[in-house]
């Protein structure tokens, strides 16, 4: 049967998902950081690689789902992949914001927390589709 369908539905919700909650992830991150900078001594030398960290971040949070979106529908493995690597990036960034921050608020382990199991569910996905598509 060639018109066999490989994508995968619940990775294309989860990408849609998590395209919505990064954005939420996002402003509430950069109004928490603009919170701290008010509230605490923010040291100014740390403000920009918290900042810089939070807006590369965003950067790449834009190929990283469309890569994801494009490799799924067209059912093709490179650009899932590359998805996925840059998904690795994403998570070492995310990573940095829950636990080496200048400030850590609870708000920040909760947002960086569902962030990051996003990350795996949707890495997870991911990795079964590529799968899928080259079998």
């Amino acid at each position: 049967n060639n018109s066999s369908q490989l994508s995968s539905l619940p990775l294309q919700i989860l990408l849609y998902v998590n395209g919505i909650y990064y954005i939420f992830y996002f402003l509430a991150t950069l109004a928490m950081i603009v919170y701290k900078n008010q509230v605490f001594s923010y040291p100014d030398d740390l403000l920009a690689p918290d900042l810089a960290v939070l807006f590369l971040m965003a950067i790449l949070e834009v190929p990283r789902l469309y890569l994801g979106f494009k490799g799924n529908l067209t059912e093709a493995e490179v650009p899932l992949g590359l998805s996925l690597g840059v998904t690795v990036g994403s998570v070492v960034l995310c990573v940095y914001l829950l636990l080496w921050q200048t400030y850590v608020l609870w708000a920040d382990v909760l947002l960086n927390t569902v962030l990051l199991s996003t990350y795996g569910l949707e890495s997870g996905l991911k990795v079964t589709a590529i799968a899928a598509f080259v079998s």
